[in-house]
């Protein structure tokens, strides 16, 4: 598959304008952190996590994972997973707190985060956005649609931030749920996503244009390859790249979603319920008081 996706060129490929993008992002939370600012800089473990999370939006956006998201069902929801459920955990894990409590002060975005962050809301909001751009109709006008692709995905990105926020937040009085309750958040996120994901690897037929009609098809390969070159190519269809039929390619994206998804939440639940076990294991039991003798 490999040489057959050389045919798009270097600039689908790869994506330099997007690379130069990430670039950039990363000179800017550098200096950002240790040049213009008095503050503490960042931790070593903070520079590594938001380095590593830049790295993986340049592999997801940027790479051919990118090209290929748009060719197979398969990539896409690959990509989807790691988008949504791993990138936003390190970009919050990597910027230092006191950026996050200028963000959350602005005055346009405090009533906004205030109420997209609380537990019940993000909750809703990400698992139903989710969903709700996995309708075909949706899903296949996104695709169609290079500004509603960008808005869209987007907006589920900000809402992936804010379900991740109750769990992960780094500003102390806005840790609202118990690790009791933020155990039961995942749990209810993991019942939440489950229908979108059993809806295609259930469906025994090809639910999307985008992966099935060669004009849907190749409307959505525009998203990332130049039209200068995809006029200049004959192209029949996804099959070109992958023997894979289309029907089992949606499966298997749904299924890799669904695993993806659970090794995500089953981390995560771990990380909440070993810290959780440790502070209890090292609280110290309060000393009995001697009972008062009785008289004789």
């Amino acid at each position: 598959m490999w040489l057959e996706l050389q045919i798009f060129g270097f600039r689908a490929m790869w994506s330099p304008y997007y690379a130069l993008f990430v670039l950039g992002l990363g000179i800017i939370y550098y200096l950002v952190t240790n040049k213009f600012t008095a503050q503490a800089r960042p931790s070593a473990f903070q520079h590594v996590s938001f380095y590593l999370g830049l790295l993986l939006l340049y592999i997801i956006k940027g790479s051919p994972v990118d090209l290929l998201s748009h060719i197979m069902f398969t990539s896409h929801m690959v990509q989807m997973a790691l988008y949504y459920l791993v990138f936003p955990i390190l970009i919050i894990k990597g910027i230092p707190v006191w950026i996050w409590q200028k963000i959350f002060k602005l005055p346009f975005l405090k009533r906004i985060l205030k109420i997209t962050t609380s537990p019940l809301v993000a909750l809703l909001l990400f698992n139903g956005l989710f969903s709700m751009y996995h309708i075909p109709s949706i899903f296949d006008f996104t695709k169609a649609t290079p500004v509603a692709h960008a808005v869209i995905t987007t907006v589920i990105l900000f809402t992936a931030f804010c379900m991740w926020w109750p769990i992960f937040t780094p500003i102390k009085e806005m840790e609202k749920l118990s690790p009791i309750m933020k155990i039961g958040y995942i749990f209810a996120n993991g019942v939440l996503i489950t229908p979108a994901c059993g809806l295609i690897i259930f469906a025994d037929y090809s639910l999307y244009a985008t992966y099935g009609e060669t004009g849907g098809w190749i409307q959505a390969l525009a998203l990332c390859v130049p039209g200068s070159v995809l006029s200049g190519l004959s192209l029949t269809g996804p099959e070109m790249f992958s023997s894979m039929p289309i029907v089992e390619d949606q499966q298997l994206g749904g299924i890799l979603m669904k695993i993806t998804q659970e090794i995500v939440y089953g981390a995560v639940l771990a990380r909440i319920f070993f810290g959780w076990f440790g502070k209890e294991s090292h609280k110290i039991d309060p000393i009995p008081t001697s009972a008062t003798p009785s008289e004789t």
